[in-house]
């Protein structure tokens, strides 16, 4: 369980999956972040947030945005982990190819949440520069939903253990959450050993802080230029505040610096 109450995707209702596969469409993601899960829990709050930041996720100015933001990340120096240290890891051949597929769903996940979320934050805190004129990105490729991850009380548990103490190195994970990056590992349960190992310079708290810092930097700069035009409040939006306040300044600037990291630390081929 988590601070936060969502709608699985397996249990949502034919309004709320539509958004869902919007979500999906418009982003070019095969999964629903748990951000708007939970803005689905809250009555009539998904249906206005996405309304309002769908333009700038479907916006070639997003695609400079994102890239920017990437480069702006302040990670520390990583040792390079060779293909045959991969390969060791069960991640090797076809399986490679879907950790490379699902990786890079992540970065661009996050790092299109952590500039949308914090311009729709921005706007709430009273923000009020005029809405970004827009240009259309071309359309994603259609990507299939991610099958429903695992529940964490449903592994074995020295998996789960492992997973939990990864999760233990984000301070965003007080309250349950249990980044979702961790729960793909039950496909290559191996990454959970190795993953502390090849990470360790960044796992270190200070390092954590500025990576997550420096991330939070930059998805600002970039939300100020990539501001919604959002219509009038539902009147239940400040139920969604202290999930966006977390999610947009501790849970994914915490965990887009480790997606990045990890991508980088791939074989190219």
């Amino acid at each position: 369980m988590t601070n936060f109450p969502e709608v699985h995707p397996l249990n949502a209702s034919p309004e709320i999956a539509a958004i869902y596969a919007d979500i999906r469409a418009v982003s070019g993601l095969s999964m629903v972040n748990l951000i708007w899960r939970h803005f689905a829990a809250l009555p009539d709050v998904i249906e206005w947030a996405w309304k309002g930041v769908r333009p700038i996720v479907g916006s070639q100015e997003l695609v400079a945005a994102r890239q920017r933001l990437i480069a702006a990340i302040e990670l520390p120096a990583l040792p390079a982990v060779p293909p045959e240290a991969w390969q060791a890891a069960g991640v090797g051949g076809v399986e490679l190819t879907a950790f490379q597929a699902m990786m890079a769903d992540y970065v661009r996940g996050n790092s299109t949440n952590i500039i949308v979320l914090t311009a729709l934050r921005l706007r709430l805190e009273g923000v009020n520069h005029s809405a970004s004129v827009l240009s259309a990105a071309p359309t994603p490729a259609t990507v299939a939903p991610m099958a429903p991850l695992p529940r964490i009380d449903a592994l074995d548990p020295k998996l789960a253990g492992a997973i939990r103490s990864l999760a233990g190195r984000h301070e965003g994970a007080q309250g349950g959450i249990i980044p979702s990056l961790y729960l793909e590992l039950v496909r290559w349960p191996a990454l959970t050993d190795t993953f502390p190992q090849w990470l360790e310079a960044l796992y270190h708290p200070s390092a954590m802080r500025a990576a997550r810092d420096s991330t939070c930097r930059a998805a600002e700069r970039e939300a100020l230029n990539l501001l919604p035009a959002l219509d009038p409040a539902p009147s239940n939006v400040a139920e969604m505040k202290p999930a966006l306040e977390r999610f947009t300044r501790l849970i994914i600037p915490d965990l887009t610096p480790v997606c990045v990291a990890v991508q980088r630390l791939l074989p190219l081929h």
